[in-house]
């Protein structure tokens, strides 16, 4: 079976929605479905360089995005990401109204490409921080080193600008429905027209605001099946359906298809091992 550490720590910035280390070791390796979310991906490998792919045979062939540090933007499809025999890294959740201060660019930006590499966002410094997070054997001193790096950034670089209030706001209003709002609602509590509202939250996000709103409602879904399968039982489908804003049961299922490419079934199958070993949880979509 191998072994497996997840280590979470309290988010020390402001923006930062989880931070994870993990470590595995003695595992078959696998081919794991990096679930889409509505938080950036950014992940610091302690190991080898990460293997990913829009499909199994890009994230398994020579094609494959093999990088170091990843960062990864809000998409629509899964990420296919091969689960090594050893691997080590922090990965952390970023709210994507805080890539600008974070990152050094909008979410937006984030969107053309499933993944992109660290050095290629954050510049070569970031090689250097991971090579000093490679070197420190306490996970606490690593989150701190990390949250640092990361702290520093946000106070040096204002060249991204900030992002308009009306976004901010529609992105809070969003999450406080949990994706189940209409966009007409939306559009009358920023008051903006449904289309000028869309214009300025695909710009700054790169999705629409409905497709902001189901990343929403299918990751309380999700972690709500998490929960019951974490605790031992089968997740009763129709009642988190009920719970998060689905019509129905057949419902849930097409957005679990959409975002998995597969039944909620054969993925819970798939992600079993994950769940029990606690990979699942928080913001994190792409627990490796």
């Amino acid at each position: 079976m191998g072994s497996s550490e997840f280590v979470r720590a309290a988010p020390r910035l402001e923006g930062i929605v989880s931070a994870v280390g993990y470590r595995t070791a003695d595992r078959r390796p696998a081919l794991h479905r990096g679930l889409p979310s509505p938080y950036l991906t950014v992940i610091f490998s302690l190991d080898g360089p990460i293997a990913s792919g829009r499909t199994p045979g890009q994230a398994t062939g020579t094609d494959a995005v093999r990088t170091d540090i990843i960062v990864g933007g809000l998409h629509q499809s899964p990420a296919y990401v091969v689960q090594a025999e050893r691997q080590a890294g922090i990965q952390l959740a970023v709210h994507p109204l805080a890539a600008r201060t974070l990152l050094g660019l909008p979410a937006a930006a984030l969107t053309g490409q499933l993944v992109t590499g660290g050095t290629d966002v954050f510049g070569d410094r970031a090689a250097e921080v991971r090579e000093r997070l490679c070197e420190l054997d306490r996970w606490e001193d690593r989150f701190a080193l990390l949250s640092g790096y990361l702290r520093q950034r946000a106070a040096t670089d204002s060249a991204a600008g900030s992002v308009r209030p009306e976004v901010s706001e529609a992105w809070a209003w969003l999450a406080r429905h949990r994706g189940a709002g209409t966009l007409g609602g939306l559009s009358r509590h920023v008051a903006l027209s449904e289309r000028r509202l869309t214009a300025l939250f695909r710009a700054e996000t790169g999705l629409s605001p409905k497709q902001a709103a189901r990343l929403m409602r299918f990751q309380h879904a999700k972690a709500a099946v998490v929960r019951a399968v974490a605790a031992g039982g089968p997740p009763d489908l129709a009642r988190v359906a009920a719970d998060t804003g689905y019509y129905d049961h057949s419902h849930l299922v097409r957005d679990f298809q959409q975002y998995t490419e597969a039944s909620p079934t054969r993925w819970l199958a798939e992600e079993c091992r994950n769940i029990q070993a606690g990979a699942h949880g928080g913001g994190e979509e792409w627990e490796t």
